[in-house]
């Protein structure tokens, strides 16, 4: 039952400003301690051996910090659980970046900006709208169904453990001169815990919205993405909306011709597409809060 409240009480304050304004977010203080320990360890010699050290070390610390907070409850399992969902934030910001680029184009390309690592500031409208779908739909698996995924499998440790692994892949995880070998072993681990849910999201993006294609063309255009995981949720949500994801983008000044994720669709979308992407999580979450409603209540009569 405290999952359930979890994912209300996300849905309904999201990240309450009043409150982060005043404490340090629990995120951020995953981050500074992973920069911390990075900065201390990520030196010559053995680079690969020292991130496996720190995976280990997020790992045990994540999972007794996870043992502790259990002992205070349900309601302290419930608050924190909230707290590390990430659905109602997302929307936020990525509905943001309709409403910015309805203003203007600049607007938009400083609004998407904020939630996705690629080149902005020569993007086009449609470019925009597809970063901002394309962020929701895998931010919807890392930042919703793979913590619920994990605090089903293994509690307050497990959602924890995960969010330690998925916030380090984030800052040290580049393929870079810098972390190329450090990171190594945190951006493998977060494959490995986000591959069963990135699967799960686009499984229920797909159901939701009725299973438009057959779920064998979904799968192998989530093979064509660069990315293990992110794929799949992209492709699910492509096909859904019958427009084109991924594609050709520019990193660091650098122009990267990523294939097309459903190339056949559309590629002239706007922010109408992105309310519509918006809509479609929403539902999806519904169908994750029944799944979830409808386990625990045959988990408590069995």
């Amino acid at each position: 039952m405290s999952l359930i409240l979890a994912i209300l009480l996300d849905a309904l304050l999201g990240e309450p400003r009043w409150l982060w304004s005043r404490l340090p977010h629990p995120a951020v203080v995953i981050g500074n301690i992973i920069s911390k320990l990075s900065k201390l360890m990520n030196h010559a010699p053995q680079q690969k051996r020292k991130g496996v050290l720190l995976v280990l070390i997020l790992a045990i610390g994540g999972g007794i910090t996870g043992i502790l907070i259990t002992w205070l409850g349900p309601i302290a399992d419930a608050v924190t659980v909230a707290i590390l969902l990430a659905h109602k934030s997302l929307v936020e910001h990525v509905s943001n970046v309709a409403q910015s680029l309805r203003m203007s184009l600049l607007s938009g390309q400083r609004s998407v900006s904020m939630i996705v690592g690629r080149d902005t500031a020569d993007m086009n409208t449609e470019q925009v709208s597809r970063a901002a779908i394309e962020s929701m739909a895998e931010n919807f698996s890392d930042g919703f169904v793979a913590p619920v995924f994990w605090f089903l499998v293994a509690g307050l440790p497990g959602i924890i453990i995960y969010k330690a692994i998925n916030t380090s892949d984030s800052m040290i995880g580049y393929k870079n001169r810098t972390f190329k070998d450090f990171g190594w072993a945190t951006a493998r681990v977060d494959d490995v815990l986000n591959w069963i849910p990135a699967r799960l999201s686009a499984l229920c993006i797909w159901a939701i919205t009725g299973f438009p294609v057959k779920w064998q063309l979904i799968a192998q255009n989530a093979k064509m993405h660069r990315s293990p995981n992110a794929g799949w949720p992209e492709a699910a949500m492509a096909y859904a909306m019958e427009i084109s994801l991924s594609g050709p983008r520019s990193y660091e000044g650098q122009m990267r011709k990523f294939p097309w994720v459903n190339p056949i669709g559309r590629k002239d979308i706007g922010p109408s597409e992105i309310d519509n992407a918006i809509r479609i999580l929403w539902a999806t979450w519904v169908g994750v809060l029944a799944l979830v409603t409808a386990s625990a209540i045959l988990f408590f009569f069995l």
